[in-house]
C-alpha cells in the first residue's frame, strides 16, 4: 500500500514522502496514529495544501520535545525491585515502571516514549531512551535496587556483586581472627 507519510517515521522516511509499506502495517498502525494517508490523488492535493501548516506544528512540537529533553537527559531515577542475593530480579523492569519512575520525579512521559534496547533482568544502573519526538530522543538512567540504601551505593559506583564480595571477605577474616584467638589460647603454656 502507498502511503504519504504526516511525520517522521523511524526506519520509513520523512514527512511528506511517498513510501510502500505493507497493508497490515498501514491499516494497523500508520493510518490510525494520524502518521499516515493513503497515497491517492485527493489525499496528495490535501496534504500539499496543509503541508506548511504540519511543518509548523511539527517545529512547534519538536521544539518543546527539545526543551524537554535538555531537563530529561542524564536525569536518574530509583527503581525498587526485589532481588536475589547474586542480584537476578524476580520478573523484569518493564517501560512502563520507567515511565512511573519519570513522571514520580515530575517529568511527562509514558510508556510508549520509553525504548528499552534489552530487558532488564538485573540490579544496577541501565541506560534507556526515551522518545520525545520522532526527531528528538532524550537518554536516562534507570537505578534498580532492592532498597533505598543500595540505589544510592549504586549510583557511587559499587555493584550488587562487589558488595556481596566485600560483606563475604569481611565475614571470613572475622572467623579467621576468631579461630586464631582460639588457637593461640590453647598454644600458651598454662
Amino acid at each position: 500500500m502507498q502511503v504519504i507519510l504526516l511525520q517522521r517515521v523511524a526506519k520509513l522516511g520523512q514527512m511528506g514522502e511517498v513510501v510502500k509499506v505493507k497493508d497490515g502495517y498501514a491499516r494497523n498502525y500508520l493510518l490510525p496514529q494520524g502518521k499516515a494517508l493513503r497515497a491517492s490523488e485527493a489525499n496528495l492535493k490535501a496534504f500539499e495544501a496543509r503541508k506548511a501548516q504540519l511543518e509548523a506544528e511539527n517545529l512547534e512540537t519538536r521544539k518543546e520535545a527539545e526543551a524537554v529533553a535538555a531537563k530529561l537527559d542524564g536525569q536518574v531515577f530509583v527503581v525498587i525491585r526485589s532481588a536475589s542475593d547474586a542480584g537476578a530480579l524476580y520478573g523484569s523492569v518493564t517501560t512502563r515502571d520507567a515511565a512511573e519512575a519519570a513522571t514520580a520525579a515530575g517529568f511527562t512521559v509514558n510508556r510508549a516514549q520509553v525504548v528499552l534496547d534489552r530487558p532488564i533482568k538485573e540490579l544496577g544502573l541501565h541506560k534507556v531512551s526515551v522518545v520525545l519526538h520522532p526527531e528528538v530522543t532524550a537518554t536516562v538512567t534507570l537505578n534498580v535496587a532492592r532498597s533505598a540504601e543500595e540505589a544510592a551505593l549504586q549510583a557511587s559506583g559499587k555493584t550488587v556483586q562487589q558488595l556481596a564480595a566485600e560483606a563475604e571477605a569481611a565475614a571470613e577474616f572475622e572467623i579467621a581472627s576468631l579461630f586464631d584467638d582460639i588457637g593461640g589460647a590453647a598454644a600458651e603454656p598454662a
